[in-house]
């Protein structure tokens, strides 16, 4: 496995690997086809942010993340999948701790981002924090806006 930078050919499978992700949760396809345009990974979008994908030795994509800088010591991580077959055999894990080691080599000083209700334990146990909660197009569902304080020593970051 190795963790390599997307490119923008990248877009239709990681467009696909999104909504399978997605879906693993019991969302409705009805509600997943509302939600395409969000969950869609333009070329466009691949250009514009950093977007990171985990592939196996047959370079089969098995997730990614994606993330931007909001201003110099902000980063919102807007994406982080995993294919559904692969969710919880460690591969999310692999995937924050190369973003989290990637990010630390920054001034970045807060990660934020808008986590599924069905993925808030996952960033929790990473150490993130819920901070609100973000109404949703679903009558009565929030979700989490979460954080990660990073906090610089020196010249160097740390958790």
């Amino acid at each position: 496995m190795k963790i390599e930078k997307s490119i923008q050919t990248d877009s239709k499978k990681l467009t696909e690997l999104t909504i399978r992700s997605k879906s693993h949760w019991d969302y409705s396809m009805q509600q997943i086809e509302k939600w395409r345009d969000d969950l869609m990974v333009s070329e466009d979008y691949i250009f514009e942010k950093e977007v990171y994908k985990l592939v196996d030795s047959k370079d089969k994509i098995i997730g990614y993340y994606s993330y931007f800088k909001i201003d110099e010591l902000n980063i919102k991580l807007e994406n982080l999948f995993v294919e559904p077959e692969y969710i919880g055999c460690g591969y999310g894990k692999m995937l924050m701790d190369d973003f989290i080691e990637r990010i630390k080599k920054t001034r970045t000083e807060r990660i934020i981002l808008d986590s599924d209700p069905n993925a808030a334990n996952f960033y929790e146990k990473i150490g993130f924090k819920v901070i609100g909660k973000l109404e949703t197009s679903i009558e009565g569902r929030f979700l989490p806006i979460m954080e990660l304080k990073i906090k610089p020593v020196g010249n160097k970051q740390y958790l």
